[in-house]
């Protein structure tokens, strides 16, 4: 009996599978010697395994295949992203956004308009009160409704000039430091006009062309572009001879697609930055045309308003408040946004 539990206990050893924690099974493929678990046939070596045993072939699939080069990055989120972090400029870009909003608004709650003087005698400025929040100009018209059409009118005018000075100066940029044949064409350009002040060549446009605001402002846009191009065309010279634009140019690429698509991109942060200080600074220029008599404004304009409430301000110094404090939002809120804007457009600061 004892000799029949025995065997019964070996045949149900040798049935279940057994893992001897002793051995080494990564010796077990090249060492002949090594002791090998039941129930697998291993050969001497490695050569003489079945190809079956040695290689086991992997699905394709192209889905997978797409997935492995397939990245979650984009450009204009990490942007969003980084100008977030950013909570001074997000702050001064939402005063601006009700600025501006408030403009169209400020019209229609208001009591007169920017044409009606109740009484041009008995209330010439007229300090704030609560008929007239603002106080009067010098001919009794609401300076509340006065402050906010020009406040309108200046930030149209500032962003229409700036957005036309960036594109010409970014446009003859690109070309003036790529095409190297024009270099000197260019060049010569920019130190005629550049060497003049523009205030003569502006004095000379509204006496020769007129005063009105159209007038001035394509001739701002004529002559702002200059500071632009020359930043621009500096930059190319570091991107023009990098080995994927002399590969662009050996395989024919067309060169407005080389500057547009390979070039172009680094300059976004650059050409941010330059957009943002363009817009305060187009109008203070504006001012200070308006205050010189270059700049013929039927409508008030915060040029405008400025440069009347300078004759007056012992005398009326809120027509001087309103208008500076706008004026001085409208710079800080470029300032800025413009910065964090530019930084965040930076591809290094992407994580």
């Amino acid at each position: 009996m004892k000799n029949q539990k025995n065997s019964r206990k070996t045949v149900q050893e040798m049935e279940a599978p057994v893992v001897d924690l002793s051995i080494d099974y990564s010796q077990v493929d090249t060492d002949p010697h090594a002791v090998r678990p039941m129930g697998r046939e291993y050969p001497k070596s490695r050569s003489q395994m079945p190809e079956k045993q040695l290689f086991e072939f992997a699905e394709y699939h192209a889905q997978d295949a797409e997935r492995i080069g397939y990245s979650n990055y984009s450009y204009w989120k990490s942007v969003w992203a980084n100008f977030l972090k950013k909570k001074s400029a997000v702050v001064m870009s939402v005063i601006f956004i009700c600025l501006f909003i408030f403009t169209f608004v400020a019209s229609a709650i208001g009591k007169y308009d920017i044409h009606m003087a109740p009484d041009p005698l008995n209330r010439a400025y007229i300090s704030p009160n609560a008929e007239f929040w603002f106080g009067t100009n010098g001919i009794g018209q609401d300076y509340w409704a006065q402050v906010w059409y020009a406040t309108r009118a200046s930030i149209l005018l500032a962003v229409l000039v700036s957005i036309g000075q960036i594109t010409l100066g970014v446009i003859i940029g690109l070309i003036w430091g790529y095409v190297r044949r024009l270099d000197f064409f260019f060049t010569e350009l920019y130190n005629l006009i550049d060497n003049i002040p523009t205030i003569i060549y502006m004095t000379l446009i509204a006496l020769m062309v007129g005063k009105s605001m159209v007038t001035m402002g394509i001739a701002m846009i004529g002559f702002g572009w200059l500071a632009t191009a020359r930043n621009v065309r500096n930059l190319v010279f570091m991107y023009r001879d990098r080995e994927y634009n002399l590969a662009s140019r050996c395989l024919g690429t067309k060169l407005s697609r080389i500057l547009f698509r390979n070039i172009f991109p680094y300059l976004i942060s650059v050409i941010i930055l330059r957009l943002a200080l363009a817009i305060p600074g187009t109008i203070a220029y504006e001012t200070t045309l308006t205050y010189l008599g270059l700049m013929d404004i039927m409508l008030p304009s915060l040029g405008n308003l400025l440069a009347a409430a300078r004759a007056v301000f012992p005398r009326a110094a809120f027509t001087l408040w309103f208008p500076a404090a706008i004026v001085s939002v409208i710079t800080i809120t470029f300032y800025l946004v413009g910065n964090a804007f530019s930084d965040a457009c930076d591809p290094r600061n992407h994580v």
